[in-house]
């Protein structure tokens, strides 16, 4: 495999594109945000309707598991049903590979070396070139093959690099370029170590994530860490935040790791103070309103609640709309000019009237 210079901390590294059902990943696309269905695959309204709440939340891509003849047989209907491409996630199995395929989706999540003989890999190749298909090789520190894990002794970073080469080599052998990389482990460490190593020896799009992240507050943390940290570094192409919740949750999750580093555009930022002994209004109480009111509203607005003298008129001042808040009243900034001077009581409802009056530049 053609090893590539290292690429320079906080730059993006210039990887192949591949396109998913129109959605570009790799080179300058911008960096999409996946997920991935919890339905049984047969249920097809439930997992329409998992799609169609994922959409609406900002998903770009879902993945769906065809893991037996009813997943293999609903997949037209949910194919044509999805206003997002769909990814079919496939384990060992060529006949299902083709039978997506042929249903239509966007991409193949696959291991070729694990489908069977090299006639099985040729025919779900050749589909796949044939439709402009791409396929994501996914290694996870968790399933590493026998031979690699004893070379190693426990799964290490060169282990799931060579793992992952293991199957980009069989698609090189058949002449398919369209693919995508995930390493993913559980191991934040172990997978940021990984996937730089991708990074710094292929041109092969990244798909970001760590592995079984586990409950929302933890998961959360753990794939911030490790997803952010590549990000930040100028590594990845996808990402997926893999939650033991509901899809909406990872999208909301995923998008806000992109937002955090400008990497997408914001809808609501609120920005408030962790509080103090210094606090004199109730700040837990404004923002927790703020918060439930302003989720659904779609305009890239940055909020600023703040709750003492110390800080709250510079931070205020900062954002499109501000609140500097004591002893009961608050001042409205708004595009860092100070507006008026409000009540406690009427924080939350001014600043609802100054988000559906902003007009973004």
């Amino acid at each position: 495999m053609e090893k590539h210079e290292t690429y320079k901390v906080g730059v993006r590294k210039m990887t192949r594109q591949v396109n998913v059902g129109g959605v570009k990943i790799g080179g300058n696309a911008p960096i999409s945000v996946q997920t991935m269905t919890k339905t049984k695959t047969d249920d097809i309204p439930g997992t329409v309707a998992q799609i169609k709440a994922a959409a609406e939340a900002g998903v770009d891509i879902v993945r769906v598991t065809v893991n037996d003849k009813e997943a293999a047989a609903a997949m037209p209907d949910i194919v044509r049903q999805s206003p997002v491409p769909i990814v079919a996630d496939i384990h060992f199995n060529h006949v299902f590979a083709l039978k997506a395929i042929e249903a239509g989706v966007a991409k193949v999540r696959l291991n070729p070396g694990n489908i069977g003989s090299k006639d099985r890999i040729h025919q779900v190749l050749t589909a796949a070139k044939e439709r402009g298909i791409p396929i994501r090789i996914g290694v996870n520190s968790g399933s590493l093959e026998e031979d690699i894990l004893k070379k190693h002794g426990y799964p290490t970073a060169e282990a799931l690099y060579e793992s992952a080469m293991r199957h980009v080599e069989i698609c090189d052998e058949f002449n398919f370029k369209d693919i995508v990389i995930s390493v993913k482990s559980t191991d934040t460490k172990l997978m940021i170590e990984a996937y730089r190593l991708v990074a710094n020896r292929t041109d092969i799009p990244l798909h970001l994530g760590v592995t079984e992240a586990g409950p929302t507050r933890s998961g959360t943390i753990k794939s911030s860490v490790g997803i952010g940290t590549l990000l930040a570094e100028g590594i990845g192409d996808t990402i997926r935040v893999s939650l033991t919740d509901e899809p909406v949750k990872e999208v909301e999750v995923g998008k806000e790791i992109l937002r955090s580093l400008n990497l997408a555009s914001r809808n609501i930022e609120l920005i408030a103070c962790p509080t103090c002994g210094r606090i004199e209004v109730d700040l837990f109480k404004i923002v927790g309103e703020l918060e439930a009111k302003l989720a659904n509203i779609k305009k890239p607005v940055s909020i600023a609640v703040l709750g003492c003298v110390v800080n709250g008129p510079g931070e205020a001042s900062s954002a499109d709309i501000g609140i500097a808040a004591g002893k009961g009243v608050g001042i409205l900034y708004r595009k860092g000019e100070m507006i008026k001077r409000i009540k406690e009581e009427e924080i939350v409802s001014t600043i609802l009237d100054e988000v559906e009056k902003f007009k973004p530049e």
